[in-house]
């Protein structure tokens, strides 16, 4: 789930809102770094067979940046207040800004990690704020699945973020606290009740379900949670009264071509989801439409509409949209599936 992908503008901000705001997801081991286990029921409560769970995982290693870049809009501009207090605003809101102005991505890889380990001391409360964990939550995500190659460290850094996200869940909604031992149907009845008050409590957890399960993917065991983090993400379009629009667009356009459709796989809906994305983004946002191409043109062997998205994302302006370093890593990525195209059709 590379692409299962704006989260880093989202979320520095609030990292940058912590304080004030405190009342307010690749290794096979990593399930052990947060002293949970993973039960045969998990398996039984999927659907996938292991032809389809093979498909997934091909489609999800090698990925990553894809699915889940957009978790670091979110990880950077979420909440309200300050680290310190409310005088330090202006300089946290500058340091969002420069952090989205930024055209060399590499900076800020060696730059985030101080944040990452700030938003931890936010996170040892006793008991550890809500607001405090979903942030954690949310820049680990980002961070682990957008800027870190390294398999061993991705699982390290997801699991973390899977674990402050599901802590803060829990303290939310109780069936949240055991959400792997849960069956399907318990967990969709569950989301039948939420409405659009959850969606930002939902939605952070989801983007760390997925950061953890993009990293884990090479675990079939693991990879037997995606029904239920589709679900999820599925009841958030319905729920979200435009919050985050746009990234839930993109995740369910990934979720639907992950399969081809022989397996499951809903292209047709998949299509509408990436349109929409593109059309509430007024185009902007290049990670949308590398996505489009990898998941949906490139499986259904669309090279026609793959090379146009790819050599629209290449030569547009990286800083017309919200931000110049998500659009920068987004046509490193396409000018890496065009070089490799001419082998893959």
């Amino acid at each position: 789930m590379l692409t299962l992908y704006k989260s880093l503008e989202r979320r520095l901000f609030l990292f940058s809102k912590v304080s004030s705001d405190r009342e307010i997801t690749r290794t096979r081991q990593g399930s052990h770094h947060i002293g949970f286990s993973l039960t045969r029921q998990s398996i039984l409560n999927s659907n996938m067979n292991l032809s389809t769970q093979s498909i997934i995982v091909r489609n999800l290693i090698g990925h990553k940046r894809q699915l889940l870049i957009p978790l670091l809009i979110g990880a950077l501009t979420s909440g309200c207040g300050g680290i310190i207090n409310r005088a330090v605003d202006d300089v946290s809101g500058n340091l969002v800004t420069a952090i989205l102005d930024q055209d060399d991505p590499e900076t800020v890889r060696q730059a985030v990690p101080a944040y990452l380990i700030m938003l931890d001391s936010f996170a040892q409360g006793d008991p550890p704020e809500t607001g405090s964990l979903r942030k954690a939550s949310s820049l680990y995500a980002a961070f682990g699945s957008t800027f870190v190659d390294d398999e061993a460290r991705s699982s390290k850094l997801t699991t973390r973020a899977w674990a402050y996200g599901q802590q803060a869940l829990c303290q939310e909604y109780e069936i949240s606290c055991e959400i792997r031992e849960v069956g399907f149907d318990e967990w969709d009845a569950f989301l039948a009740e939420r409405n659009t008050d959850d969606a930002p409590a939902l939605y952070d957890f989801a983007t760390a379900w997925l950061a953890f399960l993009q990293a884990h993917s090479s675990d079939f065991v693991t990879l037997a949670e995606l029904p239920k983090a589709q679900k999820l993400v599925e009841r958030l379009a319905e729920i979200n009264d435009g919050f985050e629009a746009i990234n839930i667009n993109l995740y369910l356009g990934i979720l639907n071509s992950l399969r081809p459709p022989a397996l499951g796989g809903d292209f047709d809906a998949a299509q509408k989801y990436f349109e929409q994305a593109i059309e509430l983004s007024e185009g902007n946002d290049l990670g949308v439409k590398v996505s489009y191409a990898r998941f949906y043109a490139r499986t259904l062997y669309e090279r026609e509409l793959h090379d146009k998205l790819l050599n629209e994302v290449v030569e547009a302006d990286p800083t017309a949209g919200t931000s110049t370093l998500l659009n920068v890593l987004a046509q490193d990525e396409a000018q890496a599936l065009l070089d490799t195209a001419d082998d893959y059709f």
